[in-house]
């Protein structure tokens, strides 16, 4: 099987639009490995929603929120700790306060050079990219929900627990009523699943549905995808609809004790006919690897809760 070369992954800062007051989003256009970038603004300060990848993009960033700013602090945070979104944070080293939430920065501590050396060996344009990175370390690092104080605007970093990665964070809007996903929600694309067996498997398709479901009741007015199109609760709703169709599919085959190869190409077929218009096919067997190693944790749990019923 070959692949096509892999574009030049660039942030383009000129299409930077507001959404909402002193609410920037340089959006990705739909480029792969670029990811949509945040710049907040309160009266005492301003924080920056992802880097890119590599230095080069991220230098933009730093510029183009210092202009924004105008003197007025910096923070940095990252949604998950995959390269396209915080491997650029260097950059921003004495000029922004990082910070992420706990389990983002053991992902980045225990992963973060393993998913280095891979996304190097994505080709050259995404090496040259990452020429020069090291893997970043933030500056403060939080537990529970923080609350950022950015003068007259309060914006929430919440970490959702296990789902796209296991150091998931959500940044709420709450005055503008904005949210940003990162990865736990693309449009125009099937969901990613970084299921690397045996390096990584902390991605829950399990967990994930059940993030969108608490997101998705929460009512954001506008959703900020961690790769697509902005939108409104339908950018949740929508992953969350395609989430349940490949559980149920998939689990539904693991029910009749096919093979997981087969399962695969059948759920690929399937899922590729129902969403024509969506990139990002390599995923769905991702996705199909992740949710029969659950379903086998799933069954062992109904079974378990079956005989202490049956005992009690």
């Amino acid at each position: 099987m070959t692949h096509e070369p892999i574009p030049d992954p660039v942030v383009q800062v000129s299409g930077a639009q507001e959404i909402a007051p002193g609410l920037l989003v340089i959006p990705n256009h739909r480029a792969g490995l670029v990811p949509n970038i945040g710049v907040i603004g309160g009266t005492r300060a301003v924080l920056v929603v992802e880097t890119g990848i590599g230095t080069a993009n991220a230098e933009q960033v730093l510029a183009f929120a210092s202009e924004v700013a105008a003197g007025r602090r910096l923070y940095l945070t990252t949604t998950h700790f995959h390269p396209e979104h915080a491997f650029g944070a260097q950059v921003f080293s004495g000029e922004a306060t990082y910070l992420v939430n706990r389990a983002q920065a053991d992902d980045l501590r225990t992963k973060g050079q393993g998913y280095l050396e891979m996304f190097r060996g994505l080709g050259e344009t995404v090496a040259r990219r990452l020429d020069g990175v090291t893997v970043p370390v933030p500056d403060l690092v939080y537990d529970d929900t923080h609350d950022l104080d950015l003068g007259g605007r309060t914006v929430r970093l919440r970490p959702t627990g296990r789902g796209h990665t296991r150091g998931d964070q959500v940044v709420e809007v709450p005055d503008a009523g904005v949210l940003f996903t990162g990865d736990l929600a693309e449009t125009g694309q099937f969901a990613i699943f970084p299921w690397f067996p045996p390096y990584d498997t902390d991605v829950s398709g399990v967990g994930w549905l059940a993030v969108l479901d608490r997101l998705a009741a929460a009512g954001h007015r506008i959703v900020v995808p961690g790769h697509g199109d902005l939108g409104g609760p339908e950018v949740l709703t929508g992953v969350r609809d395609y989430l349940r169709e490949l559980r149920a599919e998939t689990w539904l085959r693991r029910d009749s004790a096919a093979d997981e190869a087969e399962i695969v190409a059948e759920v690929r077929a399937l899922l590729v006919e129902r969403h024509p218009e969506w990139t990002g096919h390599e995923w769905i067997e991702r996705g199909v690897g992740c949710l029969c190693a659950e379903h086998a944790e799933h069954a062992g749990h109904t079974e378990h809760r079956g005989s202490s019923a049956h005992a009690g």
